[in-house]
C-alpha cells in the first residue's frame, strides 16, 4: 500500500554534485585540451615567461625613473637650501650697505671723529667671518673709511668693475662683481657688493663697498656630497663661475658662457634636465634655481651613473634571475608539449593499432562498424546510395590444411594487399571482417560503380598466382557479394550487410571466383 503520509522532500535534502568531481572533470578537460593541442603548451608558456619578462622589465624600467626622479627632488632640495642660505645673507648685507650709503651721505656723520664714524657706519654684520672688507670710497676711487682700524691704502679704486658701474649708472642699486683679486688683502679672491653714494647734487660721490669672501661660497657647497662624479657649483647669469665642488685650479672667475650645459640654465629661472658635461663628459642631472636678488645660480647636478649604481646593481640580479628563470619555464614548457605530443601520438598509435588487423594491415572489424555507422548518417543526410563488398577467400579451410597456417597468414596478407590496390578513394574503406572474410565499404557509389571495384578486386588476386592444390583452378581466388541501397529504404546498417553477405553465399553456390550483385529496388528505380 502507499504510504499515506509521505515525507515531504526539502528542496535543501536533494544531493548536489560534489565539487570535486566538478574541478576533476574541469582537471580532466584541460589534459584533454592540451592532449589535442600538444604544442599549445610550449606556446602558452613561452608567451607567460615573455610577458613575466616583459612586466620584470617594465618594473625595472619603473625604478630607474623613480631613481632618476628621487635624484632631481633630492636635488631641488639642495639648491633651495643654498639658494636660501645666500639670499638670507645677501639681505643682510644689502641693509648693511644701505646703512652705509644713508650715513656716507649725511655731512653729519662724516664729519664726526675716525672711530665714532666707522662705528656709526658700519654695523656688526660687516665683521661676519666671510666679509673681507666694508669701505667707503670717494669719486675718485680713493678710501675715505673702512671698517677695521687699520691703515688705510692710498691706492685708487676707480678701476674696479664695481666702481665704474655705479659711476656709469646712477640707476644701479646694489651691484655684485664678478670675482676679483683684493690689491689690500694680499690678493685673496672676493666678490664685491656696492651701492652707488651720491653728492646733495645727486651727482656721484664715491661707492659703498662690502667684500665677500669667495671662501664663503666654498663652504656653502663644500658640505654637500653627491657621489664620486657628481658637481656642485655657482655661477653667475653671464657664465661666470663663483665657487666650484669638485674644485679645480682657475675655476673661480672662469666663464661657462659657451658651454651647451650652461645655455638652457641662462634661459629659464629654475628647471632640471639630462646633458653631458662638456669638460669630462660625464652625463649628469642639472638642477638650477637663480637666487632671489643675486645674480647668482646655483646648480646642483649628480652624476647619472652614481644615481643608478644602485638600480643597476639590483636590477643586474632581477634581470638575471628572470631571464634564468624566464628560459627554464620556456624550456619546461616546450619539453612539456614535446612530451604531450608524444603522447599524443603514441596515443594516437594505439588508436590506429586498436582499429587496425596487425596480421594484413587493415582496419579491423570494430574500425569499420565505426566507420559504416559514420558513413550511413551522413549518406541518409544527403540521401546518397552507399555500397558494401563481402569478400571471402575460396577454401581457405582447405589451404590452411594443405599449406599451414604460416603460408595462410601469407596468402591472406596478399589478398589484403590486392583490395587495397584496388581500392583507390580516401573515403573507401577495406577491412578484414573476420578470418578469410574482407569487407569494403564504398560511400556514395552505386551498384554499377560497386560491381566495377569487385571485379577489379577479383582479377586482382586471382592474378596473384597464389598455388592452391585444393582450387579447382589451381590458385587462390574470392568470391564477392555485392549490395547496394539507399539509407531510406534500408533498415540500417545491418540490412545493407545482411544483402551483401547473401549475395556472397550466392556468389559461393556459382561456383565461387565470381562477384554476385544485388541491386535495392530503391535504388534500382533511382538510378533508371
Amino acid at each position: 500500500m502507499p504510504n499515506p503520509n509521505p515525507m515531504p522532500t526539502h528542496p535543501s535534502s536533494r544531493r548536489k554534485p560534489d565539487r570535486r568531481f566538478r574541478h576533476r572533470w574541469s582537471a580532466v578537460g584541460l589534459a584533454n585540451s592540451l592532449s589535442r593541442r600538444p604544442l599549445f603548451a610550449g606556446v602558452a608558456g613561452t608567451a607567460v615567461a615573455i610577458l613575466m619578462a616583459g612586466l620584470s622589465i617594465a618594473t625595472l624600467y619603473q625604478g630607474r625613473q623613480a631613481a632618476l626622479d628621487h635624484a632631481c627632488e633630492t636635488s631641488a632640495n639642495l639648491v633651495a637650501i643654498i639658494s636660501s642660505d645666500i639670499a638670507r645673507n645677501v639681505e643682510i648685507y644689502n641693509l648693511s650697505l644701505q646703512a652705509i650709503v644713508d650715513g656716507a651721505q649725511n655731512p653729519a656723520i662724516m664729519a664726526l671723529p675716525p672711530d665714532l664714524r666707522r662705528q656709526i657706519l658700519f654695523d656688526r654684520a660687516t665683521t661676519a667671518a666671510y666679509i673681507g672688507g666694508t669701505y667707503v670710497l670717494d669719486a675718485r676711487g680713493k678710501i675715505v673709511v673702512q671698517g677695521t682700524s687699520k691703515a688705510v691704502s692710498t691706492d685708487s679704486f676707480a678701476d674696479r668693475e664695481y666702481f665704474r658701474a655705479h659711476q656709469r649708472d646712477p640707476f644701479t642699486s646694489v651691484y655684485f662683481s664678478h670675482p676679483y683679486e683684493s690689491r689690500v688683502r694680499r690678493g685673496s679672491l672676493s666678490i664685491g657688493m656696492s651701492r652707488r653714494i651720491n653728492a646733495a647734487d645727486g651727482s656721484f660721490a664715491g661707492v659703498a663697498l662690502l667684500a665677500v669672501h669667495i671662501t664663503y661660497f666654498d663652504a656653502l657647497i663644500d658640505k654637500l656630497n653627491l657621489g664620486d662624479h657628481g658637481s656642485i657649483f655657482i655661477v653667475e647669469q653671464d657664465g661666470t663661475i663663483i665657487a666650484h665642488k669638485p674644485t679645480m685650479p682657475g675655476d673661480a672667475g672662469r666663464s661657462i658662457a659657451k658651454s651647451p650645459t650652461f645655455a638652457r640654465m641662462s634661459q629659464a629661472a629654475a628647471g632640471s634636465y639630462l646633458a653631458s658635461a662638456s669638460v669630462d663628459g660625464v652625463r649628469r642631472i642639472y638642477t638650477f634655481a637663480r637666487v632671489p636678488g643675486t645674480p647668482f645660480i646655483a646648480v646642483v647636478a649628480p652624476a647619472e651613473a652614481d644615481v643608478l649604481a644602485s638600480w643597476r646593481r639590483r636590477s643586474t640580479i632581477v634581470g638575471s634571475l628572470t631571464l634564468l628563470f624566464g628560459a627554464s619555464f620556456i624550456v619546461l614548457s616546450w619539453l612539456l608539449a614535446l612530451s604531450l605530443r608524444e603522447r599524443a601520438r603514441a596515443h594516437g598509435e594505439l588508436v590506429r593499432l586498436a582499429g587496425t588487423d596487425p596480421l594484413t594491415g587493415l582496419p579491423n572489424r570494430r574500425a569499420f562498424d565505426e566507420r559504416i555507422d559514420e558513413e550511413w548518417r551522413r549518406a541518409r543526410r544527403a540521401n546518397t546510395p552507399l555500397s558494401v563488398l563481402f569478400i571471402d577467400v575460396d577454401h581457405f579451410k582447405l589451404y590452411n590444411d594443405t599449406y599451414g597456417h604460416a603460408l595462410g597468414d601469407d596468402a591472406l596478407a596478399t589478398v589484403a594487399e590486392s583490395i587495397g590496390l584496388a581500392v583507390r578513394r580516401p573515403a573507401d574503406v577495406p577491412a578484414r571482417y573476420g578470418g578469410e572474410e574482407f569487407v569494403v565499404l564504398l560511400p556514395d557509389t552505386s551498384m554499377a560503380g560497386a560491381q566495377k571495384i569487385a571485379e577489379a578486386i577479383r582479377r586482382r588476386v586471382k592474378a596473384c598466382g597464389i598455388a592452391h592444390r585444393g582450387s579447382e583452378l589451381g590458385v587462390v581466388t574470392v568470391s564477392i557479394g555485392c549490395a547496394t541501397g539507399l539509407p531510406t529504404a534500408l533498415s540500417g546498417t545491418y540490412g545493407l550487410l545482411s544483402a551483401a553477405d547473401k549475395q556472397l553465399y550466392d556468389a559461393k553456390a556459382e561456383g565461387r571466383d565470381c562477384v554476385r550483385p544485388r541491386v535495392d529496388a530503391s535504388v534500382a528505380v533511382a538510378a533508371v
